[in-house]
């Protein structure tokens, strides 16, 4: 059977305190944060103890529970991003650029009659069916 191995983590200031024991012998090590502590407690468990060989429980304030709390708070806390600046463009000109058609490729073009036809569509408003029942 084997020993159960214990992470107790303090927090000191800005940097987290861990303190692996197990087997009759103690480490300690220093992160700053408890995810970084957590991987620490992970090194100084696998200088106690096969990592095949070890159950480690990590304790805060003497809690497991409070630990993984704490744990997974910081794992699924986004950090915050501020947000993104657009800078204004340079000049006029790119406004322009945008609002312009892009030139089509030569041999994609339309026939000449088919263009026609369009813009003589686009000039004309097309008659409603209860208009043109109407007029005939």
């Amino acid at each position: 059977m084997t020993e159960p191995i214990t992470a107790s983590y303090v927090q000191e200031d800005d940097d987290w305190k861990v303190t692996v024991s197990g087997s009759g012998k103690e480490l300690t090590g220093r992160a700053p944060g408890i995810i970084a502590a957590r991987d620490r407690a992970d090194q100084l468990v696998e200088k106690l103890s096969p990592p095949e060989r070890s159950t480690v429980v990590h304790l805060l304030n003497g809690s497991a529970l409070e630990f993984t709390a704490a744990y997974m708070t910081a794992r699924l806390t986004l950090p915050e991003i501020e947000p993104l600046e657009v800078p204004p463009p340079a000049n006029g000109k790119a406004k322009e650029k945008i609002a312009a058609k892009p030139p089509v490729p030569q041999g994609k073009e339309l026939p000449k009659a088919v263009d026609e036809a369009k813009t003589k569509e686009k000039a004309e408003p097309a008659k409603t069916p209860a208009k043109a029942a109407q007029t005939s």
